[in-house]
């Protein structure tokens, strides 16, 4: 016990997914793009996972969202990062034009 707290020794996994999509035509400005962007940043927050826009900041009909997510296993991390890219890949309001997922244990630098 550490500061009173259990210091356990078990293995801790992270996982990370980039959606690159393509918004649809009205998107013109960042306003519509927030209106397009900040829904699915919300649902993706229900899998309890940190979400953020993190590219394609300027460009009115691109967005580049990201999740992250950590657990004990790696089985459990890939079941989050799938159930993410479902979610994305349904909204019929953006197109799922790419995904990059890495997946991080505790021997990787």
């Amino acid at each position: 016990m550490r500061g009173g707290l259990a210091v356990s020794s078990g293995a801790m996994f992270t996982g990370t997914a980039v959606f690159d999509l393509l918004l649809p035509g009205d998107s013109r400005s960042l306003k519509a793009k927030r209106s397009y962007v900040r829904p699915i940043v919300a649902a993706l927050r229900r899998f309890e996972v940190s979400a953020a826009e993190v590219g394609a900041l300027d460009l009115h009909g691109r967005a580049q969202l990201a999740v992250a997510v950590v657990a004990a296993e790696t089985a459990h991390v890939r079941e989050v990062l799938d159930s993410c890219e479902r979610l994305v890949a349904g909204r019929p309001e953006v197109e799922l034009l790419s995904v990059r997922r890495r997946l991080y244990g505790v021997d990787d630098d």
